[in-house]
Parts: C-alpha cells; sequence; structure tokens
C-alpha cells in the first residue's frame, strides 16, 4: 500500500501519533516524558504550533496540533529527532527511537477539534492503565481542568471555550464531555482515504489542496506568483484593517505569524480574518 500523502498548509490541524521502534517503549521513566514535554515546548515555541491536546503513554504519544505556517514535517523531525538523541544518551544506547515515519491525520477543526481532545485523554482509559483520565499524569487532562499548572504552549483555553464563557462553568461541561467519551466509538471509524478526518466537503477542500501543490510544479516560474509587495503597502493602501490583512495574505508572502506580528495581533486572530473571509466567498 502506498504511503499517504502529506499534505501541509498554514492553519492545518492534525492529530499526530508516533510509536516506538518494534513497539517498544520510548518512554522508560517520568524523567523521559518530561524531556519530551521540554522538546515539545520549544517545537511549539520555534515551529508556532498550536497544541490543543497531548498524552504520552509508554510505547507511542498524541498531539493534537494546529500549525499557522505550513510546518508540520520541520517540527516533527526536530521533536522526534531530538528526543531519540536525548533518549539514547541518557540510557547509553544507539539505533532508532521510533517506528518508521509518524503518522499525522488532517482533522476538520470545525467538526473534530473537541471529539480528538476527548479521545487523546482517554487513551490510558482505553489501555486500562488508570480508571479515569484524571488519574494519568501525562497528558494534558489535568492542566485543561486546572488541576496542575498549564505550560504556555497547550491552548487549552480554546477548547473550554466550546463548553461556556465562565471558565468555572466550562471545566465543568469538559469534565462530563470526557466522561461520557469512554464508550463512544472511535472517531477513527469516520477516517477518509487515510488521512482525513472531516465531512466529504472537507475531504474535497483538502483534496483540491493535493491537486493544486501537484500542478504548481508544472507552472513556469516566470507565471508564478509575483514577489509581494512590503506589508506597509497594503496597510497605506488599505483603511480597512481586515482587508488590508486578508490581502497581504493572500499575497503568499508572509506567514500568518508575520502578519499578525506587523498589524500587532496574534496569529490566530489573523487567520480567524482569514478563514471568516473564505467563509464568505
Amino acid at each position: 500500500m502506498a504511503r499517504p500523502l502529506r499534505l501541509e498548509f498554514a492553519g492545518a490541524l492534525y492529530h499526530v501519533t508516533s510509536r516506538g521502534n518494534r513497539r517498544e517503549a520510548i518512554y522508560e521513566q517520568d524523567i523521559d516524558r518530561e524531556s519530551f514535554l521540554t522538546i515539545l515546548s520549544d517545537v511549539c515555541e520555534q515551529y508556532h504550533w498550536i497544541c490543543y491536546a497531548y498524552c504520552l503513554m509508554d510505547n507511542h504519544y498524541h498531539l493534537l496540533v494546529e500549525t499557522p505556517e505550513a510546518n508540520l514535517s520541520k517540527g516533527m523531525r526536530q521533536l522526534n529527532g531530538r528526543y531519540t538523541q536525548t533518549f539514547n544518551r541518557s540510557h547509553r544506547r544507539v539505533g532508532h527511537v521510533f517506528q518508521g515515519r509518524y503518522k499525522a491525520i488532517l482533522i476538520d477543526k470545525e467538526s473534530y477539534l473537541l471529539e480528538l481532545s476527548r479521545y487523546i485523554v482517554l487513551n490510558p482509559v482505553r489501555a486500562r492503565m488508570v480508571h479515569s483520565a484524571i488519574e494519568w499524569a501525562w497528558s494534558s487532562y489535568r492542566e485543561t481542568i486546572g488541576q496542575q499548572v498549564k505550560p504556555d504552549w497547550l491552548h487549552s483555553d480554546w477548547l473550554l471555550a466550546g463548553f461556556g464563557r465562565k471558565k468555572s462553568k466550562a471545566i465543568d461541561a469538559y469534565k462530563q464531555f470526557v466522561s461520557e467519551g469512554k464508550g463512544q466509538p472511535s472517531p477513527w471509524e469516520q477516517l477518509k482515504n487515510q488521512i482525513f478526518l472531516g465531512d466529504e466537503q472537507f475531504v474535497e477542500s483538502m483534496q483540491r489542496l493535493i491537486e493544486g501543490d501537484k500542478e504548481l510544479s508544472e507552472v513556469p516560474s516566470s507565471q508564478r506568483r509575483a514577489v509581494p509587495k512590503e506589508l506597509s503597502y497594503y496597510e497605506r493602501e488599505y483603511k480597512v484593517r481586515n482587508e488590508a490583512i486578508i490581502l497581504a495574505y493572500a499575497s503568499g508572502g508572509y506567514s500568518l505569524k508575520e502578519v499578525g506580528d506587523y498589524f500587532k495581533l496574534h496569529y490566530s486572530t489573523v487567520s480567524g480574518i482569514v478563514k471568516n473571509h473564505k467563509s464568505k466567498t
């Protein structure tokens, strides 16, 4: 069977998992998990990833990450590569820690973000390692409900916003949501083409992106996108800020973060402005 295609674009949401070589443990001690989370923190900062949920098991891990820039593969090379070096150095070993390539599923954020966040933190429960999500120290669950200090790179407040405006009530609703997920069917039953979790419209839009990537390599360089104008041009020529942001990003010359930094906005705000515009066109 051919390998699933890797599709990367700004604003993509992925469920990422990577397993130990020969299904062996990738964490042998708590200090290994702590080292992994430190490296994950660095990767999120360097590549501007937005991590919504995570779970570290014994021989694999799960991440739910959004990439404001199209850089999943670069970040994963850093994450798995650095951890392999750290693990081997700590345990005086050589060779592979992870089994082949990581697996990345493209997620329809509007339909499956909350469901996947629940699925991830319930992994130890399904594996019968604990009875409830709160008993497992190495997932984002405790941090999301305020039982542990939340790291800056974990964007669990965005998840909670889907359950209510007041944080205390949102946490209660989130706890209930996770508790009710124990007997729910696996979201992977809805997986399409090995790499998509979303409805038919979502899959079609992703397929168009793949086709677009294929066609771009066949376009002569003289016919490709022109060099974008300076960001100051868009600010000067378009008095409505959001219009300037949309056109600057559409130029293809700037990442969400670069546009956000110039207009003094968080890149997630820029992403929302761009997506809102696309939904109206």
